[in-house]
């Protein structure tokens, strides 16, 4: 597809709905390898939470209020420390793309970024943290490339999720800061970040939405 439009947009929470369901226990395990295990939980209830309530909004809400109103759903519906910065990805995305009636290339790299932005600062988490935002960052300057060089939407997010996997991979290397996990330092080194997973896996979904 050339854009997302707000039809679209719900029928993709749809599907991060589907994905998290699929990948709930895959989760809960990663995370208690050196977390608190509700990860899964907390992913699987956040965004099925999100799709029936931007399925109840409408596509006429257009796609900033949907975006609020799945933003909001989820800090509600699941109060952990994911599923805030989740939510409050989402709702920093909305204000992003608040005029926006399609989602292409330029657009979703701006969604991408403020969502990368709005989770650092409510985290207080930066690049080398082993966290989400060492598969946001380059995912979002893969994205911005992409945008710059008039790539089409499929190919930009293809890119992006392409990025985002390696540097998924990359979270390996690296000690845990943040969380749970940060008092594991040095035994997390092997390990791949439980939320940089979840990164990944919604930029994927995402890319593999867009090319269907």
């Amino acid at each position: 597809m050339d854009a997302i439009t707000a039809s679209d947009l719900i029928r993709l929470f749809e599907a991060w709905k589907q994905l998290f369901a699929e990948q709930r226990e895959f989760l809960i395990a990663l995370d208690g390898k050196v977390g608190d295990s509700d990860l899964g939980i907390t992913m699987a209830k956040s965004f099925a939470a999100a799709a029936e309530a931007v399925a109840v909004e409408g596509e006429a809400a257009g796609i900033a209020k949907l975006l609020r109103t799945a933003g909001a759903v989820m800090a509600r519906t699941a109060p952990s420390t994911m599923g805030t910065l989740t939510a409050t990805g989402f709702l920093r995305a909305s204000k992003a793309v608040d005029t926006a009636t399609s989602l292409g290339a330029a657009e979703m790299a701006a969604f991408w970024a403020a969502y990368r932005d709005g989770i650092a600062e409510r985290g207080k988490a930066k690049v080398g943290d082993k966290t989400i935002i060492d598969v946001l960052d380059p995912a979002v300057r893969a994205l911005e490339q992409q945008a710059f060089n008039n790539a089409t939407l499929s190919a930009a997010l293809s890119a992006a999720a392409d990025t985002a996997e390696q540097a998924l991979e990359n979270t390996k290397t690296m000690v845990a800061q943040h969380g749970k996990a940060a008092a594991f330092q040095e035994k997390t080194v092997g390990l791949q970040d439980a939320g940089a997973t979840v990164g990944a896996l919604i930029l994927r979904k995402l890319s593999d939405f867009a090319s269907a």
